[in-house]
Protein backbone atom coordinates (compact mmCIF):
# COMPACT_ATOMS: atom_id res chain seq x y z
CA UNK A 1 0.00 0.00 0.00
CA UNK A 2 1.15 3.35 -1.30
CA UNK A 3 2.19 5.81 1.95
CA UNK A 4 0.53 9.77 1.73
CA UNK A 5 4.22 10.76 1.48
CA UNK A 6 4.45 8.71 -1.61
CA UNK A 7 1.45 9.31 -2.86
CA UNK A 8 2.64 13.44 -3.16
CA UNK A 9 5.83 12.12 -4.76
CA UNK A 10 4.09 10.97 -7.32
CA UNK A 11 1.91 14.43 -7.92
CA UNK A 12 5.05 16.59 -7.99
CA UNK A 13 6.76 13.90 -10.41
CA UNK A 14 3.53 14.24 -12.30
CA UNK A 15 4.22 18.17 -12.10
CA UNK A 16 7.69 18.46 -13.45
CA UNK A 17 6.48 16.13 -16.20
CA UNK A 18 3.79 18.43 -17.08
CA UNK A 19 6.34 21.41 -16.39
CA UNK A 20 8.57 19.49 -19.81
CA UNK A 21 6.06 18.89 -21.77
CA UNK A 22 4.68 22.66 -21.59
CA UNK A 23 7.72 24.36 -22.18
CA UNK A 24 8.84 21.74 -24.59
CA UNK A 25 6.52 24.41 -26.89
CA UNK A 26 8.54 27.28 -26.50
CA UNK A 27 12.04 25.61 -27.40
CA UNK A 28 14.17 27.23 -30.17
CA UNK A 29 14.89 25.36 -32.86
CA UNK A 30 18.25 23.06 -32.60
CA UNK A 31 21.34 24.00 -35.12
CA UNK A 32 23.02 20.42 -33.98
CA UNK A 33 21.51 17.28 -31.95
CA UNK A 34 23.40 14.57 -30.72
CA UNK A 35 23.51 11.31 -32.11
CA UNK A 36 20.12 8.86 -32.41
CA UNK A 37 22.01 6.34 -30.54
CA UNK A 38 23.29 8.17 -27.63
CA UNK A 39 20.04 9.47 -27.19
CA UNK A 40 18.47 6.25 -27.50
CA UNK A 41 21.13 4.74 -24.68
CA UNK A 42 20.21 7.80 -22.39
CA UNK A 43 16.62 7.36 -22.62
CA UNK A 44 16.67 3.48 -21.95
CA UNK A 45 18.79 4.25 -18.90
CA UNK A 46 16.15 7.05 -17.65
CA UNK A 47 12.89 4.62 -17.74
CA UNK A 48 15.02 2.03 -16.09
CA UNK A 49 15.82 4.23 -13.63
CA UNK A 50 11.96 5.91 -13.10
CA UNK A 51 11.10 2.03 -13.29
CA UNK A 52 13.14 0.84 -10.32
CA UNK A 53 12.22 3.78 -8.10
CA UNK A 54 8.39 3.59 -9.34
CA UNK A 55 7.32 0.43 -10.09
CA UNK A 56 6.85 -1.87 -6.81
CA UNK A 57 7.21 -5.34 -8.88
CA UNK A 58 11.16 -4.27 -9.52
CA UNK A 59 11.63 -5.39 -5.78
CA UNK A 60 12.99 -8.52 -7.04
CA UNK A 61 14.94 -10.65 -4.49
CA UNK A 62 17.63 -8.11 -3.40
CA UNK A 63 16.35 -5.11 -4.73
CA UNK A 64 13.00 -5.82 -2.66
CA UNK A 65 15.35 -5.59 0.11
CA UNK A 66 14.98 -2.11 2.55
CA UNK A 67 17.55 -0.31 3.52
CA UNK A 68 16.31 2.33 5.91
CA UNK A 69 13.66 1.25 8.14
CA UNK A 70 10.12 1.93 7.21
CA UNK A 71 8.63 4.86 8.73
CA UNK A 72 7.04 7.78 8.38
CA UNK A 73 9.51 10.49 9.86
CA UNK A 74 11.87 9.14 6.89
CA UNK A 75 8.92 8.86 4.21
CA UNK A 76 8.40 12.49 4.74
CA UNK A 77 12.14 13.26 4.62
CA UNK A 78 12.08 11.57 1.41
CA UNK A 79 9.62 14.01 0.32
CA UNK A 80 10.87 16.71 1.25
CA UNK A 81 14.19 15.94 -0.38
CA UNK A 82 11.91 14.89 -3.34
CA UNK A 83 9.97 18.52 -3.33
CA UNK A 84 13.46 20.39 -3.09
CA UNK A 85 15.06 18.49 -6.12
CA UNK A 86 11.89 18.94 -8.06
CA UNK A 87 11.89 22.87 -7.56
CA UNK A 88 15.66 23.30 -8.04
CA UNK A 89 15.19 21.37 -11.41
CA UNK A 90 11.81 23.30 -12.25
CA UNK A 91 14.18 26.56 -11.30
CA UNK A 92 16.82 25.80 -13.25
CA UNK A 93 14.34 24.59 -16.75
CA UNK A 94 12.45 28.62 -16.14
CA UNK A 95 15.82 29.92 -16.18
CA UNK A 96 16.95 27.92 -19.67
CA UNK A 97 13.77 29.24 -21.29
CA UNK A 98 14.06 28.36 -25.46
CA UNK A 99 17.46 27.34 -24.92
CA UNK A 100 15.96 23.56 -23.22
CA UNK A 101 16.01 20.77 -24.70
CA UNK A 102 15.49 17.13 -23.76
CA UNK A 103 18.29 16.10 -25.97
CA UNK A 104 21.92 17.11 -26.29
CA UNK A 105 21.52 19.89 -28.39
CA UNK A 106 22.85 23.73 -29.56
CA UNK A 107 20.42 26.12 -30.63
CA UNK A 108 19.52 28.76 -32.84
CA UNK A 109 20.95 32.18 -31.02
CA UNK A 110 22.01 29.52 -28.23
CA UNK A 111 22.76 31.60 -25.04
CA UNK A 112 24.79 30.79 -22.26
CA UNK A 113 22.54 30.84 -18.87
CA UNK A 114 25.15 31.95 -16.00
CA UNK A 115 22.29 32.72 -12.93
CA UNK A 116 19.89 31.68 -10.89
CA UNK A 117 20.79 27.84 -10.38
CA UNK A 118 23.46 27.92 -12.85
CA UNK A 119 25.55 29.93 -9.99
CA UNK A 120 25.33 26.78 -7.97
CA UNK A 121 25.88 23.96 -10.71
CA UNK A 122 26.33 23.74 -14.38
CA UNK A 123 23.97 21.17 -14.62
CA UNK A 124 20.75 22.24 -12.32
CA UNK A 125 18.35 20.11 -13.79
CA UNK A 126 20.14 16.96 -13.44
CA UNK A 127 21.19 17.59 -10.05
CA UNK A 128 17.39 18.46 -8.84
CA UNK A 129 16.11 15.32 -10.35
CA UNK A 130 19.00 13.26 -8.98
CA UNK A 131 17.73 15.02 -5.32
CA UNK A 132 14.13 14.25 -6.18
CA UNK A 133 15.19 10.62 -6.96
CA UNK A 134 17.13 10.07 -4.07
CA UNK A 135 14.39 11.54 -1.82
CA UNK A 136 11.64 8.99 -3.95
CA UNK A 137 14.61 6.07 -2.93
CA UNK A 138 14.29 6.62 0.59
CA UNK A 139 10.39 7.07 1.11
CA UNK A 140 10.27 3.52 -0.90
CA UNK A 141 13.17 2.44 1.12
CA UNK A 142 14.12 -0.84 -0.78
CA UNK A 143 17.20 -1.82 -2.85
CA UNK A 144 15.42 -0.94 -6.26
CA UNK A 145 15.45 3.38 -5.43
CA UNK A 146 18.98 3.21 -4.60
CA UNK A 147 19.77 1.19 -8.25
CA UNK A 148 17.42 3.29 -9.95
CA UNK A 149 19.12 6.54 -8.18
CA UNK A 150 22.64 5.34 -9.67
CA UNK A 151 21.57 4.36 -13.03
CA UNK A 152 19.56 7.84 -12.96
CA UNK A 153 23.46 9.77 -11.56
CA UNK A 154 25.29 7.48 -14.36
CA UNK A 155 23.33 8.38 -16.95
CA UNK A 156 22.90 11.91 -16.16
CA UNK A 157 26.47 12.36 -15.69
CA UNK A 158 27.07 10.52 -19.27
CA UNK A 159 24.79 13.08 -20.57
CA UNK A 160 26.30 16.18 -18.98
CA UNK A 161 29.99 15.42 -20.34
CA UNK A 162 28.49 15.52 -23.56
CA UNK A 163 26.40 18.71 -23.12
CA UNK A 164 30.26 19.77 -21.86
CA UNK A 165 31.43 18.84 -25.24
CA UNK A 166 29.13 20.75 -27.04
CA UNK A 167 29.06 23.85 -24.93
CA UNK A 168 33.07 24.35 -25.16
CA UNK A 169 32.80 24.02 -28.67
CA UNK A 170 30.09 27.01 -28.88
CA UNK A 171 31.29 29.03 -26.21
CA UNK A 172 34.65 28.49 -26.28
CA UNK A 173 36.75 30.19 -23.32
CA UNK A 174 33.83 31.20 -21.90
CA UNK A 175 32.41 28.01 -21.03
CA UNK A 176 35.62 26.88 -19.97
CA UNK A 177 36.24 29.78 -17.08
CA UNK A 178 32.28 28.81 -16.14
CA UNK A 179 33.33 24.94 -15.49
CA UNK A 180 36.81 26.31 -13.20
CA UNK A 181 34.43 28.27 -11.39
CA UNK A 182 31.10 26.20 -10.94
CA UNK A 183 30.98 22.72 -10.18
CA UNK A 184 29.12 20.39 -12.33
CA UNK A 185 26.20 18.55 -10.68
CA UNK A 186 26.75 18.77 -6.81
CA UNK A 187 27.56 22.10 -5.79
CA UNK A 188 30.76 22.35 -4.00
CA UNK A 189 32.01 18.95 -4.59
CA UNK A 190 31.10 17.45 -8.59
Amino acid sequence: MQSEAYRYILWLWSAVGIVWLAGSVTAKRAARVEAAGTRAAHMALTVLAFTLVFTERAGIGPLGWRFVPASAAIEWAGFVLTFAGCAFAIWARFMLGGNWSGSVTVKHDHQLVLRGPYLLVRHPIYSGALLGLLGAAITVGEVRGLAGFAIAFYAWLMKSRMEEAFMTEQFGSQYTQYRQRVKAIIPFIL
